[in-house]
């Protein structure tokens, strides 16, 4: 067997990826003849041509050529996508001291945010995008701390980004702020700036600050408010929701009532939603069965949310601080899962990497056996949710954005780092290598 290493992507020319196994839950097709082993995965012949998939057939019944790879039925997967992260505030250790808690989080972000120019926001997102991209991200939503103060500045660095990494990572920002901005003018005025900028409108209900509790009548009025000013301007949501460890402060409901009550016609992404998982089981089943009727998603982040939540000096956490995906994907609720924060005040770690960041995901909330629907949330589902047309699937007549792994099935793939993976954008053997932490050093005054 060729050892994975030793493969040769071709920079030119046509070439099938030949033997290539593929996880169904990437393709939006059904094919004659197409068997799936026992981890949902069939072996195809992959046809690259001009940067694109030119074809797909059951394995050993593509054409032949010259500069055709014989992957021995490694695994192929598209280039992923991070649904929920935050490349304004990311890659600012130790710059930042996290302490691990929720408030340390927000008041460490409030001191840094200072320092956000457009010089330093610029190389700290570059910085992280370069991440993402050479581990085989090839879509972001990105949340933009959207301030009156330094939204000009974020949404001014994003816009230059997006348009910097066209072809290689597409880019879409959701401008965040708590609800109570709404009341402002400037909550009007950020959706405007956001729907000029093909962006999603956030929000948080989180109590982290903002509300003795979330069953108020303040939290419905803003949330029929919030609802209003982004259908005003034609706009998809993404919101932050209940990430805490208090039972009382559940917002999840009040929000799927409030799509159902205002009529909303765009998407709702509710992020982390965390202490749903604490609820009760009867309202734990009400409240999937509501975001289902309301055409609500829910986005994951476990990685961060485990380091965060239940944290107390001197004692063990009780609970893994993840919400009830297992009870919301029953009820017919789709889940994405995404890499949250990096190296910033809320979490110190993570890469952009979403091979990591699924597999601590599949371990954290237990998401195998089988393993398919999981994938899904970094693929297909998170393509739908955002509108990433050809990202995250493997589909004819796309760019061919790939990931090649060294494992066989989906069991070699979860038991190792995949360091070894190969990523292809438009065909061609992405090279970048991960930057070096040192190239921060000047950012971060070190």
């Amino acid at each position: 067997m060729t050892q994975h290493k030793d493969l040769r992507i071709p920079n030119t020319g046509a070439y099938v990826l030949r033997r290539a196994r593929v996880p169904a839950v990437f393709f939006d097709f059904t094919m004659p003849g197409l068997a799936q082993d026992s981890d949902g995965c069939a072996l195809v012949d992959l046809a690259i041509a001009g940067g694109k998939i030119a074809g797909i057939a059951p394995a050993g019944t593509a054409a032949p050529g010259p500069g055709d790879i014989d992957l021995e039925g490694r695994l192929v997967w598209p280039t992923l996508i991070d649904i929920h992260t935050h490349l304004d505030k990311g890659q600012v250790i130790p710059r930042a001291i996290p302490d691990g808690t929720l408030d340390g989080g927000a008041i460490g972000t409030f001191e840094d945010r200072k320092r956000w120019t457009h010089a330093d926001m610029r190389a700290r997102m570059s910085f992280g995008l370069r991440c993402a991209y050479a581990h085989g991200v090839g879509a972001i939503r990105t949340h933009l701390d959207s301030q009156e103060e330094n939204a000009p500045t974020s949404w001014d660095v994003f816009r230059e980004l997006r348009d910097e990494w066209a072809g290689r990572v597409d880019l879409q920002a959701v401008g965040l702020v708590p609800l109570t901005f709404f009341r402002k003018p400037w909550g009007r005025d950020l959706a405007k700036m956001v729907a000029e900028s093909k962006g999603v409108l956030g929000g948080t209900t989180d109590a982290i600050g903002y509300y003795d509790g979330a069953r108020n009548d303040e939290l419905v009025a803003l949330l029929d408010l919030f609802f209003e000013i982004a259908g005003a301007q034609g706009l998809d949501v993404d919101m932050h929701v209940d990430q805490s460890d208090d039972p009382a402060a559940f917002s999840l409901p009040l929000i799927a009532e409030a799509v159902l009550r205002t009529g909303f016609k765009g998407k709702v992404l509710a992020g982390h939603c965390v202490n749903l998982a604490l609820q009760d089981e009867a309202t734990i089943q009400r409240t999937a069965e509501l975001c289902a009727k309301a055409g609500i998603a829910v986005s994951t982040m476990p990685t961060p949310m485990v380091y965060l939540q239940d944290r107390k000096p001197g004692r063990t956490p009780r609970w893994r601080g993840v919400t009830a995906v297992g009870e919301l994907l029953a009820a017919g609720v789709p889940i994405a899962i995404g890499g949250d924060n990096c190296r910033d005040a809320w979490f110190p770690y993570g890469d952009h990497d979403m091979i990591d960041t699924f597999q601590q995901s599949v371990r954290v909330l237990q998401l195998d056996h089988p393993l398919t629907p999981a994938i899904a949330g970094i693929g297909p589902v998170s393509a739908k949710i955002a509108g990433f047309a050809g990202t995250g699937r493997i589909v004819a007549g796309a760019k061919a954005d790939l990931i090649l792994f060294a494992a066989r099935t989906l069991n070699e793939f979860m038991c190792r780092p995949q360091s070894d993976r190969i990523v292809v954008n438009a065909g061609c053997r992405v090279t970048d290598p991960v930057p070096d932490y040192a190239e921060l050093d000047a950012v971060l005054a070190i």
